[in-house]
């Protein structure tokens, strides 16, 4: 059997810019692809948390240390800068491949820093 599993995520970045004539695509700093170890033009899932909007698209490289989440061509409708999101980036897993498996979590500051990273979202206390 294989599973499709959250790889990796951007955990509320704040949207910089909304491109609308510019060809489709998210453009994301360097330091952040890195960090959730996507890559450009690998297939991402963005959740706008400002108006609850979901869409996919392709990851693109933005300058290094820019703190840039452009969120670019038809997709500039569904977020606007200031908008915070999250990235997030799937795999598909056999189940061997599970035994080893564990996320990438990248989270950040109002300007787009990493502040920390982990493998694991923390249990939540009901």
């Amino acid at each position: 059997m294989q599973r499709t599993m959250l790889k990796s995520k951007l955990h509320r970045v704040r949207c910089t810019h909304s491109e609308l004539h510019y060809e489709g695509s998210c453009a994301i700093d360097e330091n952040l692809l890195e960090a959730a170890d996507i890559r450009e033009y690998q297939q991402i899932e963005i959740y706008n948390i400002a108006n609850g909007e979901r869409f996919t698209t392709y990851a693109i490289r933005a300058e290094r240390n820019s703190g840039i989440i452009s969120v670019n061509g038809a997709a500039a409708h569904k977020a606007n800068p200031g908008d915070l999101l999250i990235i997030a980036s799937y795999a598909i897993y056999t189940e061997i491949e599970l035994e080893k498996f564990t996320p990438r979590l990248v989270y950040v500051d109002a300007d787009n820093r990493i502040t920390g990273q982990r493998n694991a979202i923390p249990l939540q206390a009901a």
